[in-house]
Order: structure tokens, then sequence, then C-alpha cells
């Protein structure tokens, strides 16, 4: 017998948002993570908000903020717009960020306002390192051995913005019969934004992405967005290669840094010879003799380096297919830097769940 097509809403529902996540959906494992992260957070939330005693409106809570700006990453999210339009009706997404059915959805420019008291105050910077620091709870990471690269992200600019700096007439953004460069030219919608280019790519408005990532599971262990030059992979490589030193747990240990040819120049390799870091890096022998030592290349350790600095580019295609650093919406330098920190915190996260799911069913 044919069903009547008749819609009879209850007027009370006796069920909690948790009952209409499924048990093994994989954002339960993710919101467990993120919210262990938040709690050590709570100083920081504080020292942020301290000035709200004086009075006022209450604000957007910033653990909620932080759960729903990851949610606009897992999810492919274009703008904070469709953010607030999808969470007032997916009970999925108002499970995940802690709204209630009739908690009143912010409105997009409201959310926008708060988060840029987040990206003042580091708030995504250290939920990378509370998420890093679970990992090393887990253990899931070497400490020791890493990989280095860099992307190219296209900044939120276009041509016709690059003009001349001393405000003389330009053509009007057209590029024919015209030499421009950084030292004369610059964007006015993205002054931090830099003409680039690489390899067999055109020239565009562009930032450049970095992240080292450790070679037991391919975990990202640092992540920096630099203006785009020809120096700026190496540069910033000495700077998180450093830092993963400095956090490793035994000082005496040997520390390996594996890397594609670009990073192959005499004077990366001397740094991380000063750094006591054996270079693992791609021998460039093109034309000209490489800064690596044959001594350091046919090592055993090396070959399994070169194998293992491949691990990298998942997190690299990760973020351009499914986070949003293919071009961020966004622009200047600590805005980009800030969202490209949390797109890698977001891939450490659904890494982690996965290698947690495959102990689960080898154990």
């Amino acid at each position: 017998m044919r069903g009547a097509d008749i819609f009879t809403e209850s007027l009370f529902t006796m069920r909690r948002l948790d009952d209409f996540v499924p048990d093994n959906h994989p954002l339960r494992p993710i919101r467990q993570m993120v919210n262990q992260a938040l709690v050590k957070m709570d100083m920081l939330f504080t020292r942020m908000y301290e000035a709200d005693i004086k009075g006022g409106r209450p604000s957007i809570a910033p653990e909620k903020l932080l759960r729903a700006m990851l949610l606009q990453v897992f999810y492919s999210i274009r703008s904070e717009r469709q953010l607030m339009e999808q969470t007032q009706y997916n009970l999925l997404f108002r499970w995940f960020i802690g709204l209630s059915m009739d908690d009143a959805v912010w409105v997009p420019t409201v959310f926008t306002k708060n988060r840029e008291r987040l990206i003042e105050h580091d708030a995504v910077i250290e939920l990378f390192n509370e998420v890093l620091s679970i990992a090393h709870q887990q253990d899931l990471l070497s400490g020791e051995h890493f990989s280095v690269d860099g992307t190219l992200i296209q900044a939120w600019a276009g041509h016709k913005s690059f003009v001349r700096k001393d405000g003389s007439d330009d053509d009007g953004g057209n590029f024919k019969g015209e030499s421009r460069s950084n030292e004369t030219h610059a964007s006015t919608t993205d002054a931090d934004a830099r003409l680039y280019r690489k390899g067999n790519t055109a020239s565009e408005l562009r930032y450049m992405g970095h992240t080292i990532t450790d070679n037991h599971h391919g975990l990202v262990a640092s992540a920096i967005v630099t203006t785009a030059d020809g120096h700026a992979e190496r540069e910033a490589a000495k700077v998180m290669i450093h830092d993963a030193k400095l956090a490793a747990k035994n000082a005496e240990a040997e520390i390996t840094l594996g890397a594609d040819k670009g990073y192959d120049a005499q004077e990366f390799i001397e740094a991380c010879a000063a750094m006591n870091i054996t270079p693992h890096v791609a021998q460039n022998t093109s034309g000209r003799r490489s800064a690596v030592p044959d001594a350091i290349a046919s090592s055993e350790g090396y070959a399994i380096s070169q194998q293992k600095r491949k691990l990298i580019e998942q997190g690299f295609g990760w973020a351009k297919t499914v986070g949003r650093i293919r071009q961020l919406m966004v622009r200047g330098l600590e805005k980009v830097d800030q969202l490209f920190v949390l797109t890698m915190a977001a891939y450490n996260l659904t890494r982690m769940r996965t290698l947690g799911q495959i102990r689960l069913q080898t154990s």
C-alpha cells in the first residue's frame, strides 16, 4: 500500500545531538583530540578575554570558534558565510562545534571579527602545537628524522592590482610591453604578495608555504608562510629544523633532514652542519658539483630519507584539494600564515585519526 506524503513534526524531542552522529563517524575521534587540545589552551583564552570583566556582550567562545574553523577546512567550505549557513541546518556541524539545536548561529561578520582576535593572539599556532603534543603522547613521532619542502600559494589579488610603487600611470593591468618586478611594483590589494614563478608555472602574485614533516608517519611538525622568493625555502627550512632540534627528546640524537634538489646549496648544507644536522638532501649534479658529501649520499639512512620525504607531498596535496591553501581568501602575510597553519593542524588530525584506527585493527 502506498504511503501518504504527510509531514508531521513533533513539538518536542527527547533526543540529544549526540544521538544523531553515528558511533563510527570519522569526526568523533577528531573532536576528542580537538577538545583535549583546547583544554590545554584555557590559560591563553583567559588572557585573550580578560578585558571582558569591564562589561559588554559575550563574545563567541574561542573553543567553538576554533572547532568551526576546523570544520571549514575539513569540508572545503569556501567562506564564513557558507559555514554559518550550513551550521544553521546541519546537526553534525552543530554537534562538532558545540551548539545545541536551539542555539542561534552567528552572523558571518561577527564570526570573522572574533576570528581576528584568535589570529592576533596566535591561538591557531597554539592549537597546532597542542595537536602535535598529542601526537607525541601517542608515540606517532620519531622526533629525529624529518623532511622539508615548500609549495606556492596563490594570493587573493589580481594582476591589475600590481602597479608601480611610485604611483605613476600603468596600462590598467596590461603586462604587454612592460617590465614589472617586485622592486618597482606592488599589489594595491595585498601588499605582502609577491610576483613569482617556479618551474613551468606562470608569474602570479603568490606566497610560499613551508612544512617540515616527521618521517615516522608523515605528520607535519612545523609550518610557516613566507613571501615568495628564490631563497625562502632554504631560509624557512633553517628556522623550522632548528626549532625541531630544540624540541627533540634526546639532545644527543642524530637529526636528519631530507629535501629535494632545490636545497642542494653550499650555504644550506653548511648551516645544517653547524646545527649538527645530517643533510639528506637530494644531490643536484646537473652541470655542477653537489654540496652534499658523497659519504652521506651513499649511506643507508640517506636512501630511507629520500623515500620518506615524498610523504610531505601528501600533506600539500590534501591541503590544496580538501583544504583551501591553493588560493586563500585572506590578504596579508599574517592571516595567510595562520590559515596555512590551521590547515596543517587539520591535516594532522585526520592522519592521526587514521593511524589510530589502524592501530585498533592490528591490536
